[in-house]
Parts: C-alpha cells; sequence; structure tokens
C-alpha cells in the first residue's frame, strides 16, 4: 500500500487479511460489496449510505468528489479519532464489467482524496478485492493502480496457488 492508495486482491483470504490487520490498527472499515452494481445508480446509493453522506448528495461522480472531499476533512464517514479510512470494495469485477468507465473512475476519485487527506496527516486507504485476477485498471490519481504484494506475481493469481509464500 505504499505504493498507491488503491490496492487491488484476488484472494478473498488476502484481501480479508489486510482489511482485519488495518481494523486491528485503528482504521474505519467501510465495506462496500461492488457485486450488487449494475448501474453507476447503485453504486452512489450504497456508498452515500455507507459513508453517511448527507441527504443533498447528487448521486453523480462529480457529487461523489465533493463528498469524498468532506469526507477527508472529517465532515463524516470517518472520525478523527480513528487511525485512518478503510474503503473496502468486494467483488469489483461485476460493477467494472457492467460500466468499466465508472468503475475506473470511481477508483480515480477515491485515490485523488486519499492523496489530499495525505497532505493533512488522514490516512485513506482503498482496498479492491476482484474475483478476476487479470483485472487492471489505468494509473488513479496520477498512481497505478497494483496488486498486493503476495499477490503480485501473476502465477500468484491462479487457482492452486500457494496465498502464503515464504517470506525471502
Amino acid at each position: 500500500m505504499a505504493n498507491t492508495f488503491v490496492t487491488l486482491f484476488w484472494r478473498p483470504s488476502v484481501f480479508d487479511e489486510a482489511v482485519q490487520w488495518l481494523a486491528g490498527h485503528g482504521y474505519t472499515i467501510v465495506y462496500l460489496d461492488a457485486r450488487r452494481w449494475a448501474t453507476e445508480a447503485d453504486m452512489h446509493r450504497d456508498v452515500a449510505s455507507a459513508l453517511d453522506f448527507p441527504d443533498y448528495y447528487g448521486h453523480n461522480l462529480d457529487a461523489l468528489n465533493d463528498c469524498l472531499r468532506d469526507v477527508v476533512a472529517y465532515q463524516y464517514g470517518t472520525t478523527r479519532e480513528a487511525t485512518g479510512l478503510l474503503i473496502a470494495f468486494t467483488g469489483y469485477q461485476a460493477f467494472a464489467e457492467a460500466d468499466r468507465r465508472c468503475a475506473a473512475e470511481v477508483l480515480d476519485i477515491i485515490a485523488g482524496q486519499a492523496r489530499s487527506a495525505a497532505l493533512i496527516g488522514h490516512r485513506m486507504l482503498c482496498l479492491v478485492q476482484s474475483d478476476d485476477p487479470q483485472i487492471a485498471f489505468e494509473p488513479v490519481g496520477a498512481m497505478p493502480v497494483l496488486w498486493n504484494h503476495r499477490e503480485w506475481l501473476d502465477a500468484r493469481r491462479q487457482p492452486g496457488s500457494d496465498p502464503h509464500p515464504p517470506i525471502a
């Protein structure tokens, strides 16, 4: 996660381990199941609810960017007492298949706001679990969307491969 604010995961066990580590270190965890999103409207509904966006939220990508800016400023979605905020997407390939442009834009918005958050000492991360081990995105927030270190090699994202490779 040191190289990007948005990190991909394939194996749910590796994803869950990372989420639990962050939870154990005081992060506010916001889970979002992207398998249920067939449209951009579905995504806006769930994100707005999960982050407690105000009633006037515009349900479009500009409004998402604006409200995430407010999340960075601790107006809602997390607290100053938390170590940071983790937005944890599961099944993101389903949303990417339904609306690739929007799925990529959401990650870009989150990455951009996470960079802004870092400037004021607010930690904000996004973990993206995908059932597609080959999913890839263009750079977001001027940073690449990278695989986590344990599944970095393509060979580690194959059924039957060891999710716990020896540490060299």
